[in-house]
């Protein structure tokens, strides 16, 4: 059974950075991509940056330039490095892992930026 686990969020400051990591496992066989995602409150969900088995990543428009995705060498990692952090940034990060046609999410990490 896959599992799809986040870890690093937390409260910073307007301006500060902070990160996150994602690790599934359980896994046989190998994961076509890793993405994040995040839904503030009254929200709906919306994708954040994409990193896919060969390195290639994709990110939203609003976070072009302040946040970084990349992953393990093993691959089943993944993080977030976000920058210039805003207050309307404040929301639930989740991690998803494309595995062999089927999405794997985890339960979210919360990360509230104050200004």
């Amino acid at each position: 059974q896959v599992q799809v686990v986040e870890s690093g969020g937390g409260l910073v400051q307007a301006g500060g950075s902070l990160g996150l990591s994602c690790t599934a496992s359980g896994i046989i066989f190998g994961i076509n991509a890793m993405s994040w995602h995040r839904q503030a409150p009254g929200e709906q969900r919306e994708l954040v940056a994409t990193i896919t088995n060969s390195g290639v990543t994709d990110y939203a428009d609003f976070v072009q330039g302040r946040f970084t995705i990349s992953r393990s060498n093993a691959g089943n990692t993944v993080y977030l490095q976000m920058n210039s952090l805003k207050p309307e940034d404040t929301a639930v990060y989740y991690c998803k892992a494309q595995i062999a046609g089927m999405d794997y999410w985890g339960k979210g990490t919360l990360v509230t930026v104050s200004s």
